[in-house]
């Protein structure tokens, strides 16, 4: 049965004559000690907090001396006490609740300045079992829902980044906070311990090899607004879930204006797609449009893996996004600079470079500093009506896998790399999804249609026109391999891919008519392999 509310109402406004002030982060806890001491509020604090603000002059009593109770156990106990509970819960305005607190000398607690041991940081530092569970707050939580809870007389404040709204409401209206005030940031507050909660549980589920824990919840931290989502009238914003990971969430804006939330969505598809090729095996570009590669290639040099990338769709390359897997320099900045982009990430950037870029000041440019591992393992979401669906980052690499080839004729050492090359640049592409490669370049990409057929056609035709514009006498698909992501159902879609000019064929197989599709490539001579892995991208 729920708990009844009394259904006291709230005041309007509360002075603020205690306060608990007890962080980790003591970015401003000084000077906000400072200013709360010459409005006269009462300084209560704890352990290194205490200490801060004591060595900085200022009168302020510890908790121990309210709660007649030590710090024990290495300051694992220190605030879990009525005497701080019972000041941050206590109705003010409820006879039983008044009578209490002077029964037991407990006296109310106004405002609590709150922030927790960095869970977040040690586990990002790949800290070890025991050092991360000690990082994980107990008190500051729990003092941190009891104030939100009861923030019709409480004001609780979390982020630093609030100090200086908390001291102009003091400042304006004689010492005290609005209910508004207080709502919002016990809404803030309660957030706060949810995004802690769901760091802590998710590390959990890793440490201890949980693949679908009974709750699931995924937080995150704020990093920016947004003037608006994938269209106009949708509102949207960019939270960071803390995993470290190298990429758009890790990255610094050297220039350019805000990222757009679909800015985001496919500088991320760009950068995982593009450290698929390691850079001590060469240079790698990859250049994106709505979240669909449009090109990718590798190079002797970086400029010349950006040439051979823009090559297969110059036309859908222009307002795309440029991923590259080596360090930017001027020589490719100078090519890039020739197209309309919207984005540039790089795992670092020449000054050279950068002085290039700053002549198109609209143009972002983002250094990473690394390339996330692809073969690492994480969790990727996604929202359902109703409901979230969670997986594992698809991890699975074709160099890693076990190739069996099922044709009479095995395919050549090239087309083997081609092969490897187009199931690499597959995998990033939204089913149903066909690549065409040669030489290290994607000679024709078909993504997102409902028929795999329709996908081979459109990739055809891309490299028909690519040709075209190259001034190539025949298009590249010619003598290429061509990789399906997913099994190819019926013989039709490898036929177009024969008609279109590729020799090799790389698929995971596991269609009830693989017989239908081997017989069709023994027939033209065509080398398939079977990779036994699918790589769906919705």
């Amino acid at each position: 049965m729920a708990v009844v509310s009394k259904k006291i109402p709230a005041p309007d406004k509360v002075k603020v004559k205690t306060a608990l002030l007890s962080v980790f982060d003591k970015t401003g806890i000084v000077e906000l000690a400072r200013a709360l001491s010459e409005q006269g509020v009462r300084l209560l604090s704890t352990g290194g907090t205490h200490k801060a603000i004591a060595a900085a002059g200022l009168a302020v009593t510890d908790v121990s001396e309210v709660t007649d109770f030590p710090e024990i156990m290495d300051g694992r106990v220190k605030t879990l006490h009525p005497k701080v509970h019972g000041g941050l819960l206590a109705i003010r305005d409820d006879a039983e609740h008044q009578a209490a607190m002077k029964a037991h000398g407990i006296e109310g607690i106004d405002l609590a300045v709150i922030n927790l041991y960095p869970f977040e940081d040690v586990r990002k530092a790949g800290g070890d079992y025991p050092t991360t569970v000690e990082n994980i707050d107990i008190g500051g939580p729990a003092m941190i829902r009891a104030s939100a809870k009861n923030h019709a007389y409480v004001t609780t404040l979390t982020d630093p980044a609030d100090y200086s709204e908390l001291l102009a409401q003091l400042s304006a209206d004689a010492g005290q906070t609005t209910y508004d005030f207080r709502k919002r940031m016990a809404a803030k507050a309660f957030a706060r311990t949810a995004a802690y909660d769901a760091m802590i549980s998710n590390w959990f589920a890793e440490a201890l090899d949980i693949a679908t824990p009974r709750h699931r919840v995924i937080g995150g931290v704020l990093r920016e607004e947004m003037r608006y989502g994938e269209n106009p009238h949708q509102k949207a914003a960019f939270y960071l879930t803390g995993e470290n990971r190298p990429g758009v969430s890790t990255a610094t804006l050297i220039q350019g204006k805000q990222l757009s939330y679909n800015n985001i969505n496919d500088t991320d598809a760009a950068y995982e797609l593009v450290a698929e090729f390691l850079p001590e095996n060469g240079p790698a570009c990859a250049i994106i449009k709505h979240a669909n590669p449009c090109g990718v290639a590798t190079g002797p040099s970086l400029v010349e893996a950006y040439k051979r990338a823009l090559a297969c769709d110059s036309t859908s390359a222009f307002g795309g996004i440029i991923a590259l897997n080596n360090l930017l320099d001027a020589e490719t900045a100078e090519e890039i600079v020739k197209l309309f982009t919207e984005v540039i990430i790089a795992p670092d950037v020449t000054e050279e470079a950068k002085a290039i870029i700053a002549r198109k000041p609209n143009l972002r440019l983002l250094s990473v500093g690394a390339l996330p591992d692809p073969r690492a393992a994480g969790l990727t979401a996604k929202t359902v009506s109703g409901g979230l669906l969670v997986q594992n980052r698809d991890n699975a690499l074709v160099e890693d896998m076990e190739l069996k080839v099922v044709t009479k004729r095995a395919p050549t050492a090239q087309e083997l790399e081609d092969m490897k090359f187009a199931f690499r640049v597959a995998k990033h592409v939204k089913s149903n999804a066909v690549v065409y490669a040669k030489d290290g370049q994607t000679a024709g990409i078909g993504a997102g249609q409902m028929s795999r057929v329709d996908s081979a056609r459109i990739a055809a035709i891309k490299a028909e026109e690519a040709a075209k514009a190259m001034g190539l006498a025949e298009p590249l698909t010619r003598g290429s391999a061509v990789a399906s992501e997913a099994f190819l159902p019926f013989a039709d879609g490898l036929l177009s891919a024969i008609a279109a000019g590729a020799t090799a064929v790389i698929q995971p197989g596991g269609s009830m008519r693989d017989q239908e599709v081997i017989d069709a490539a023994n027939e033209h001579n065509v080398a398939m392999v079977f990779t036994g892995v699918r790589h769906f991208r919705h």
